[in-house]
């Protein structure tokens, strides 16, 4: 079985040939990219988790070219392995740990309840409410003045395209922009905040051991991993359950299903379907070698409806429990954020029940043709 990853008909609604792909072969050999692909929770899992498959980046060609594009991802924690990726993580997780998340908690609820408010009876959930909030969340964690910060979402948007199977050539130009008009932006942040710290991520970072291009790499992975996940997760959630009516009904009557219900949401249609691994030795997943040198693309959303884990997998649970999913990754690359991502989805959530119990859908969700991030352009309500 070939999936064709651009398939009109595969993006927009990829879990039926998923779990035909996972029935037939956990891990198998995909042609047409060149790489495996491990749609199994165990077999995803393993990849994940593996410490000889790992991320190694290579710069594009040219070089010259693609330089602002090489700079962000070499420079990442995402994109390295120890002993690399263990100094590029331990500022940005120690800055975490000073307690900016949960500092964040009262004025994420706030602005919520803020936004839907200004939103009125019928709204994009994404335009008026998700991207907002979660740009003001990652832009006031980092230290982002407010008159700057309507120009974050355009710039990830841009670069985080480059990571689809299929974009053209308008999307790579698009990227590099953004990557250099990015770049330039936190750089002169950074030296703002040297000259004049304040109690933010980018000040935090800017005295710690990362150099220059390391520090705004850092930065622009936060803001891009931070409010991609969030936003994607809370636009396909809120569609499953407006689809859904008797689990919208249920949340309505116990609030107290929320946390459970925003890990359905990453679970059920998750926002990252596919990260690479590179073999740096011969490595057996799922009964299956895969070369040194060879890539293995962990499927997740795949594995996330995997029937040997998820007791009626297709089936969408609010309260399903236990729920292992990988929407978050796992191992050495878990995500760093998660915690802000879940306390954003789980304030939004809670502000759309409080204020919309009778919420429906006031036209049909338009989906973005992408598979690698899963998302929709457009979710409008109405309460």
């Amino acid at each position: 079985m070939e999936i064709d990853f651009a398939d009109p008909g595969f993006l927009a609604d990829p879990y039926p040939a998923l779990a035909e792909l996972r029935a037939r072969a956990p891990l198998s050999w995909h042609e047409p990219t060149g790489r495996f692909l491990a749609a199994g929770h165990a077999e995803a899992n393993a990849v994940l988790r593996d410490r000889r498959l790992g991320r190694f980046w290579t710069d594009r060609e040219p070089a010259g070219v693609w330089e602002p594009f090489n700079a962000l991802h070499r420079n990442q924690m995402m994109e390295n392995e120890p002993p690399a990726h263990t100094r590029l993580r331990g500022p940005v997780a120690r800055a975490f740990a000073r307690g900016h998340v949960e500092r964040l908690g009262p004025a994420i609820a706030s602005g919520a309840e803020t936004l839907l408010d200004a939103a009125g009876p019928e709204f994009d959930l994404l335009t008026d409410v998700a991207e907002p909030l979660a740009v003001t969340v990652i832009a006031e964690l980092l230290g982002v003045p407010e008159a700057d910060r309507h120009r974050l979402r355009p710039w990830s948007a841009a670069i985080v395209r480059m990571y689809e199977v299929s974009r053209t050539a308008a999307d790579e130009q698009a990227a590099l922009t953004a990557c250099r008009e990015f770049a330039d932006y936190l750089d002169h942040l950074a030296a703002a905040r040297r000259a004049s710290p304040r109690d933010d991520l980018i000040s935090h970072l800017a005295e710690s051991e990362l150099t220059g291009p390391e520090l705004v790499a850092s930065a622009i992975l936060l803001l891009n991993a931070g409010h991609e996940a969030s936003v994607n997760a809370l636009g396909g959630g809120l569609v499953a359950l407006m689809r859904h009516r008797d689990q919208w009904r249920r949340l309505v009557a116990d609030r107290g299903l929320v946390p459970t219900a925003v890990e359905e949401f990453l679970r059920y249609d998750s926002p990252l379907h596919l990260f690479v691994r590179t073999a740096s030795a011969d490595v057996v997943v799922g009964g299956v070698t895969v070369p040194a040198g060879a890539e293995v693309a962990a499927l997740l959303g795949a594995a996330n409806r995997d029937p040997l884990v998820f007791a009626e997998p297709d089936v969408f649970d609010i309260a399903r429990d236990p729920n292992p999913h990988l929407g978050f990754g796992a191992g050495l690359h878990f995500c760093l954020g998660a915690p802000l991502a879940r306390l954003e989805m789980r304030a939004a959530l809670t502000a759309l029940v409080a204020r919309h119990p009778d919420l429906s859908l006031a036209a049909e969700p338009v989906q973005r043709p992408t598979f690698v991030l899963r998302a929709f352009h457009e979710v409008r309500l109405k309460g």
